[in-house]
């Protein structure tokens, strides 16, 4: 039997050219360069396509969040309109400004406000404020104290109300679960809102606006805007009036003694809510139940202190009018100040 021959690795290295016995050949084999792998061109195609399409949802879900008020936005304070709508709150007290305000200062803005976009038509104040006013003022007075750029801008989500009955019950829904709104101020935007036309008459906008409150309160709203009405331009302090005082107050007012309160309220020395408060008491104590004199219709002329000068108290002062205001009046009244001071 023919053996078999075992072929050792050098052998079955060696060049075939040179048969089993041959030494092996030594050579240098470099291994070659991996090919690139390239996408097919109609992978490619459906990759960018696929990339426009999730950057398309993600903007489209962005303006749909912005949309619906789900998304927090800083707009600056200048575009911001705070009198697009007829605010229910007539000011903040100075201690809680202060402390809102100090609160920004250390924490920033916590809570957003609510607007409406008005569109590019309406110039700078694009956004209509719907609620937020005391964060919107607490923020513009940090920015004129301090001029830095963290209390340029606010923090708002947008909302888009079918109507305008709708922006106002927004607000006042605000105002009433965060702070809650004095009877006066209630009876005040209600008026306001229905003197707008945004509502039919003052008791629409009552049952529209505070629709959750009961029939009683509805109805002590609608006693309050008697004092409205009649005392607006009079009164300094008209959200500090009580529920109590309030309701003698308006029941006067339907009983025709409203020229006797005011003509009180224009004697007295102004001052602070609480001696306002008191002269309104003492307004009601002088009336009793006796029988009211001859009034004077809210928004006709007030009545002569002495013939030919009619004297009627605002807010902010004292207003004299008539054939008697001339330049002698105005003389005579500057150096009678000069000699009180």
């Amino acid at each position: 039997m023919a053996k078999r021959r075992r072929l050792s690795p050098a052998a079955a290295l060696a060049d075939p050219d040179h048969g089993p016995g041959s030494a092996p050949v030594s050579a240098s084999v470099s291994s070659p360069a991996p090919a690139i792998a390239r996408r097919p061109p109609i992978a490619e195609v459906a990759g960018d396509a696929a990339a426009r399409a999730a950057l398309d949802d993600l903007a489209g879900e962005l303006a749909a969040a912005r949309a619906e008020g789900r998304l927090i936005q800083d707009l600056p304070l200048a575009e911001v309109h705070a009198g697009h709508l007829v605010r229910d709150r007539i000011a903040a007290e100075d201690a809680d400004m202060a402390a809102l305000r100090a609160s920004i200062a250390a924490r920033g803005q916590q809570v957003p406000i609510e607007v409406a976009d008005l569109g590019p038509g309406h110039g700078p104040l694009r956004y209509g404020l719907i609620s937020g006013w005391r964060r919107l003022t607490a923020l513009r007075s940090l920015h004129a104290e301090t001029g830095e750029d963290r209390f340029a801008t606010v923090k708002a989500v947008l909302r888009r109300p079918d109507t305008a009955s709708d922006a106002y019950v927004a607000m006042v829904e605000e105002n009433e679960i965060r702070v809650g709104l004095s009877y006066y101020e209630r009876a005040r935007v209600a008026a306001r809102a229905a003197e707008a036309g945004v509502f039919e008459d003052v008791p629409a906008a009552i049952r529209t606006l505070f629709a959750a409150a009961s029939k009683a309160k509805r109805s002590k709203i609608a006693s309050f805007v008697s004092i409205y009405r009649e005392l607006d331009e009079v009164l300094a302090h008209p959200a500090a009036i009580p529920e109590r005082l309030g309701l003698k107050l308006a029941r006067a007012l339907q009983e025709g003694h409203g020229r006797a309160i005011r003509e009180g309220l224009m004697f007295d020395a102004a001052g602070d809510a609480e001696a306002e408060l008191a002269s309104l008491t003492r307004a009601l104590g002088r009336i009793g139940r006796g029988p009211a004199k001859a009034d004077t219709a809210p928004g006709r002329s007030p009545p002569e202190v002495i013939p030919g000068i009619r004297m009627k108290r605002g807010r902010t002062g004292l207003t004299l009018s008539g054939p008697g205001v001339d330049a002698g009046l105005e003389e005579a009244l500057a150096a009678w100040l000069k000699g009180r001071g």
